[in-house]
């Protein structure tokens, strides 16, 4: 079964109909039957956007729960370590801690496939063994 990493600006967009790429991303994964993978970071970061709407929180974990999709944790101290370093090498795109646990979970499941609104971003990251990534969105 294909999987795609889900990033913050996607999840985001998914439940704000009022966000330009709603549409875009509705479409994206009305189309898909793959599952979604992606990290506690991406969850905390999409939490603070949502909480702009009292139900927000609960919209967000509802879609959690529906879609099936898998949520890693990667703050152990050398996860921290490499997301630091990581985060460090790509200082000039940038790289936020979210994006750094995709790259380490992309890299840990051999996934390359990245719903994501960040183009500049993921098109430039690689993993450790330089594999590069392919967005979803630009896909279709």
């Amino acid at each position: 079964m294909k999987t795609w990493l889900l990033d913050t600006g996607p999840l985001v967009s998914y439940l704000d109909a009022g966000d330009p790429e709603h549409g875009r991303v509705v479409a994206c994964l009305a189309d898909y039957t793959g599952r979604l993978a992606t990290t506690g970071a991406v969850i905390t970061e999409a939490m603070h956007f949502v909480s702009v709407s009292r139900e927000g929180a609960r919209v967000l974990a509802e879609f959690v729960v529906a879609s099936g999709a898998e949520v890693y944790d990667l703050c152990r101290p050398p996860e921290l370590l490499e997301s630091a370093l990581l985060m460090e090498k790509y200082a000039d795109t940038p790289m936020d801690f979210a994006d750094a646990t995709l790259v380490l979970l992309a890299e840990a499941l051999d996934v390359h496939d990245i719903l994501t609104l960040d183009r500049r971003g993921f098109a430039t990251y690689r993993t450790r063994r330089r594999k590069h990534f392919r967005l979803a969105l630009d896909a279709g």
